[in-house]
């Protein structure tokens, strides 16, 4: 039986995600719990270098005492903790607000569960069908060597809480997101963990990644395809 299904791409292309079970195996998931609590536990970064990143405007550039650090971990392992990340909830967001390309929509993201993701524990929640109606704020980089060194442009959204679905999952499943559906995660009101593995995909082919990104591929570590032909 094929992985995805003809119904799944379907729920993709109209709700702007979609819960895949499966991928991992407990045991996979596991490991990578133990891989990320180990790399954690080594964690040595300078006190003045600790960012929170957050989807709000104001306090994301409250952050930006050492951006830098933010700015330049494109080809590095670096740390950032969400606000409010141990318990509290994850801001409505698009992802192609910091990860936009020309066209949209070449942007998905890849959400896996190490654990099991419920309502009470902070699994996502999306509008769905919200992908459909583009973006309205962009996080950019300003010129060299001015501060802030990234700035929102565009309105700040307002979403109605009862348009959000919630999206449970059990351990090893995957949610891909489409960068532009609105999305979030609610606090976790239980005493369970929610890990997560993430990243981003691009579709490459004729595809503009915008200079003013946040994240901008090096010439030592350019994003790396996940397939050629």
């Amino acid at each position: 039986m094929d992985f995805i299904t003809d119904q799944d791409v379907q729920k993709y292309i109209e709700d702007g995600y979609v819960v895949l079970d499966g991928l991992l195996t407990p045991q996979e998931c596991d490991e990578l719990r133990q891989r990320m609590a180990e790399i954690v536990e080594r964690m040595d970064v300078p006190e003045h270098c600790r960012t929170t990143f957050s989807t709000y405007h104001d306090e994301q550039l409250k952050t930006q005492g050492n951006a830098d650090y933010f700015i330049t971990s494109g080809d590095k392992i670096r740390f950032f903790f969400e606000k409010g990340v141990f318990d509290d909830e994850v801001t409505p967001h698009q992802d192609a607000t910091f990860l936009y390309t020309e066209p949209l929509g070449r942007v998905m993201g890849i959400w896996i569960a190490l654990e099991d993701a419920t309502v009470s524990n902070g699994c996502l929640w999306f509008i769905p069908g919200s992908h459909k109606n583009g973006i309205t704020r962009r996080m950019v980089r300003t010129p060299k060597g001015t501060f802030p060194l990234t700035d929102f442009i565009g309105q700040e959204q307002t979403y109605d809480d009862e348009k959000f679905v919630a999206a449970p999952v059990k351990q090893g499943s995957v949610v891909l997101i489409h960068g532009e559906v609105v999305h979030r995660s609610a606090e976790n009101t239980s005493e369970e963990s929610r890990h997560a593995y993430t990243f981003h995909i691009m579709e490459s082919q004729d595809t503009h990644w915008s200079p003013d990104n946040w994240l901008q591929p090096t010439e030592e570590l350019p994003f790396p395809p996940l397939y050629t032909k």
